[in-house]
């Protein structure tokens, strides 16, 4: 459930996008959509109304999800504001190399990587596993953001709208199978160790 919720901002996103020029009436007020920055204010509101969501169905409040939040208002008010949508073009890659940066510096912090302080109450990993997690993790922000950019020059908005809801969706199962080939060995030794006998 918390999966799908992370992604409905974005397909929304993408869904206003395809409306553009189109004109909405409703009672006295008419709205006609204007592109990527109608998209870009639906945007904004739905990922509010995610983190929302989430905090009402999880209980908790993910730390990950309110830096995204405030990368969207940052990024979604200064391209609304200023009437240029490379604000929240840029808004995927600066939010994926910030998170690439924390991951990095936390493998020279403390006793744990970030990858074993989000995960290591649910499953126990040797070390070198927690850091080719992490590794992997620092490889797909890098890569992501770096590709973001490569799509938001390169090619046209429409393009980049529709790649930025298909790779959000690629990248994120791509990520979940790699990070569960590697532990899954581990998931299975840990459901078939058997309860060692204690000394008295």
């Amino acid at each position: 459930m918390k999966q799908l919720l992370e992604f409905i901002p974005i397909a929304l996103f993408f869904i206003v996008y395809q409306l553009d020029g189109e004109t909405f009436v409703l009672a006295d007020w008419e709205y006609q959509v204007d592109g990527i920055f109608t998209a870009t204010a639906v945007l904004m509101v739905a990922t509010v109304l995610q983190v929302i969501l989430t905090l009402l169905i999880t209980r908790t409040f993910e730390k990950r999800l309110l830096w995204l939040m405030l990368a969207v208002l940052a990024f979604g008010g200064a391209t609304l504001a200023l009437r240029n949508e490379l604000f929240i073009q840029w808004k995927p890659t600066i939010f994926n190399w910030g998170l690439a940066l924390a991951f990095g510096v936390s493998q020279f912090i403390g006793e744990k990587n970030l990858m074993e302080r989000i995960l290591g109450n649910q499953i126990h990993l040797p070390r070198e596993i927690w850091s080719r997690l992490n590794a992997l993790w620092i490889t797909n922000f890098t890569v992501v953001g770096g590709l973001n950019l490569y799509v938001a020059y390169g090619f046209s908005e429409e393009t980049w709208v529709a790649y930025k809801l298909y790779s959000a969706i690629g990248f994120t199962l791509l990520l979940t199978i790699i990070t569960a080939v590697m532990i899954s060995p581990y998931i299975r030794d840990d459901e078939g160790e058997e309860p060692q006998p204690q000394d008295d």
